[in-house]
């Protein structure tokens, strides 16, 4: 029988809860720079150069990239020979509470989102486990910005409308978000499955590599489409106008119904923090 000892995975969040809020990954930074060569606008190129100057300062002095350390979102994968005797959910929830407060993080979370007491430790996290073989236990963390989360949005089309009515809804969607997600973004798209099914296939497209494209063609395709069409709106970084709107897009599908075309968009940030770990299991 395989497990992971409990006090392993908690320290193992606590670390990466500091890391995504302190370290950008390299891709990303990467990337600014390559919009910012390519960017036309002056007013662009000197927003990006204060993203990209930000960014060095946060890992430099291991201080937040961002003020809004945002909602705790953890996918889990969990290997088939893997056994637990304690809760896990318990696990990562206090790995979040020790990285929330060992790295002096904004504690954003409310108990009761109409009484809006906060929780003073940012918990509850959200997680979200997925059920994979083997014996390993991958953990991927995003702290998920409000202001970014607050400018997504799910659409139940008719499949009449097709890949136009997708089209439509995602430029839509970004032209009312305009500066408040803090362009330039990175757009999660998430396509078939059910309602509920939809946002979770848009919030695991976030976590993919910024350079990565879909293994479906189709998906592949309209990820290329729909990034041109974006940046072709100049909403530009922070919505001062410019060719930098969006660094990339992400489509994840799913098999839906007949009668049904569920489209999800969740929307990140330029800050778009997140951190990964895998844990072996071993013999007790």
């Amino acid at each position: 029988m395989l497990t992971i000892n409990k006090a392993k995975i908690t320290e193992t969040i606590r670390t990466m809860v500091m890391d995504a809020n302190y370290f950008l990954d390299h891709s990303v930074t990467r990337s600014f720079h390559d919009y910012q060569k390519r960017e036309r606008s002056q007013l662009a190129r000197n927003v990006l150069q204060a993203i990209i100057d930000n960014e060095a300062l946060a890992r430099a002095e291991h201080i937040p990239l961002c003020q809004d350390t945002g909602i705790a979102v953890v996918l889990v994968e969990v290997g088939n020979l893997l056994h637990f005797d304690y809760s896990l959910e318990e696990a990562i929830q206090e790995g979040v509470r020790q990285g929330y407060h060992d790295g002096l993080l904004r504690k954003s979370i409310v108990r009761h989102p109409l009484r809006r007491v906060n929780t003073q430790d940012n918990t509850p996290a959200i997680i979200h486990v997925k059920l994979t073989m083997g014996d390993e236990l991958k953990i991927h963390f995003a702290p998920k910005g409000g202001g970014s989360e607050n400018m997504s949005r799910l659409l139940m089309l008719s499949p009449s409308a097709g890949e136009e009515g997708i089209r439509q809804f995602v430029a839509q969607t970004v032209v009312e978000a305009g500066g408040r997600p803090c362009p330039p973004i990175i757009v999660g798209l998430g396509i078939g499955g059910n309602f509920e099914k939809a946002a979770l296939l848009a919030k695991e497209a976030i976590f993919r590599p910024i350079d990565d494209h879909a293994s479906d063609p189709d998906d592949a395709r309209l990820e290329q489409e729909l990034l041109e069409m974006i940046n072709a709106l100049h909403v530009g970084p922070m919505a001062l106008g410019g060719d930098t709107t969006c660094l990339a897009v992400k489509v994840n599908s799913h098999p839906c119904h007949i009668a049904s075309l569920p489209v999800a968009i969740n929307i990140q940030c330029h800050a778009a923090r997140k951190s990964h770990a895998t844990l072996k299991g071993e013999s007790q």
